[in-house]
């Protein structure tokens, strides 16, 4: 077996209980989920399986922004693309989203700086510059204190990371032609067999047309060489979950200078340089936990805070309370005056490259590996799976039963 793919069969295939479709997606996040429902949408047919009873990955640790205008390059086009998807399955399983946009804080000069060019680089209207008094009035503050202006990025969208990866695999199974198996783990993938890949799992055999991997940060599992070859880490967060700030209505998810600094739109503009020497300056301490320092609030009215980011092949399980303390009491300033009392902790974690920010390879005929290895799985997904599943055949959908 090389890289998970076992060339000749040492199982006898009448002795397993095989099960066929035109699709099986290996991994039930909102990347395999987004795979599923464009190949549903095709009019094939598809089955999802999942080793977990219920998504408990990076899908539903994270805060539920889509943060489309700040991308760059093919992640931007990846994320224009799957916006109207974003919103189309939305109508379709019941899920929350809203067109919420983002606003970014501007503290320093600098800060206001790096979003005045980042606007200029853009058509009209994406990015609008702020005052004072509307960042205050968007974050329900009665004071502008600290604050210099903001920008209002106007594409990015938001939706329940507690509730959409759920909703979804539920629309999927309820699909005439698509399944979705929980508590199913792949062992192996067999090639040579059949004109289909074949997917060895713990509940017997699954054959399909085409195979797609979608396990995020556990590529190494099954793929090892595969994630050796591109340099797959795994990325932990310190996040934070608080009771609902009395009196605190937030649309949109709220940035900050160190968000600035984790996403290339931003980086690529000249000021970029000069951002990051002021922090390194003024805020070493969220350099030190290379922190994106952002948050939003949940429909239950809960706030999602965070994040920091370390880097590992494997990662402890511990959180360290200095990182969380650190990401509470700055979020605290931005959001002066509402009272932040946490009721959570967890660690988030994705898949994290510096090859590249996608892994995207075909391992066998008809198996393709798949893995956001940026952090923006939420953002690219369904862009992504457009692209990939666009090459599959397009049948005539067969009639829901009455």
């Amino acid at each position: 077996m090389i890289n998970g793919v076992i060339n000749e069969s040492s199982t006898t295939q009448s002795t397993l209980e095989t099960r066929h479709s035109d699709v099986l997606v290996v991994g039930a996040g909102i990347v395999g989920l987004a795979h599923a429902a464009r190949a549903i949408d095709r009019g094939l047919s598809v089955r999802v399986i999942d080793r977990d009873h219920q998504a408990v990955g990076a899908s539903v640790r994270n805060f539920g922004h889509c943060c489309i205008t700040a991308q760059s390059g093919e992640l931007y086009d990846l994320a224009r693309h799957g916006r109207e998807l974003w919103l189309h399955y939305a109508r379709e399983s019941g899920f929350w989203a809203v067109e919420s946009g983002a606003v970014v804080v501007a503290t320093t000069a600098t800060e206001l700086a790096v979003l005045t060019e980042l606007a200029q680089l853009r058509e009209p209207g994406q990015i609008r510059l702020l005052t004072p008094a509307q960042v205050a009035a968007e974050l329900g503050r009665q004071d502008t204190v600290g604050i210099i202006g903001g920008a209002w990025l106007r594409d990015d969208l938001r939706v329940d990371p507690r509730t959409t990866v759920a909703k979804l695999a539920a629309w999927v199974d309820t699909r005439p032609r698509a399944a979705v198996h929980w508590n199913t783990s792949a062992t192996a993938v067999e090639s040579g067999i059949t004109r289909r890949a074949r997917v060895n799992t713990s509940r017997g055999a699954f054959e399909a047309d085409q195979v797609y991997f979608c396990v995020g940060h556990d590529v190494d599992y099954l793929f090892p060489e595969l994630a050796e070859a591109h340099q797959v880490q795994r990325c932990a967060l310190n996040m934070l979950r608080t009771q609902a700030p009395k009196g605190l209505d937030l649309a949109p998810a709220v940035l900050t200078a160190s968000s600035m600094l984790r996403y290339q739109a931003f980086t690529e503009v000249p000021s970029a340089r000069a951002l990051h020497d002021e922090l390194a300056a003024e805020h070493p301490h969220l350099l030190a936990i290379d922190a994106n320092v952002m948050f939003t609030q949940r429909p239950d009215g809960t706030l999602l805070l965070g994040d920091s980011h370390r880097y590992a092949a494997t990662q402890d399980p511990f959180l360290d309370e200095s990182t969380s303390r650190t990401l509470h009491r700055t979020i605290g300033t931005v959001l002066s005056g509402h009272d932040l009392t946490v009721i959570e902790r967890w660690q988030g974690i994705y898949a994290s490259s510096p090859r590249g920010p996608l892994l995207v390879a075909d391992v066998a005929e008809g198996v393709t590996v798949v893995s956001v290895t940026s952090g923006v799985g939420m953002t690219v997904g369904f862009g992504l799976a457009e692209r990939n599943t666009a090459t599959l055949p397009h049948r005539q959908p067969e009639p829901a039963p009455c």
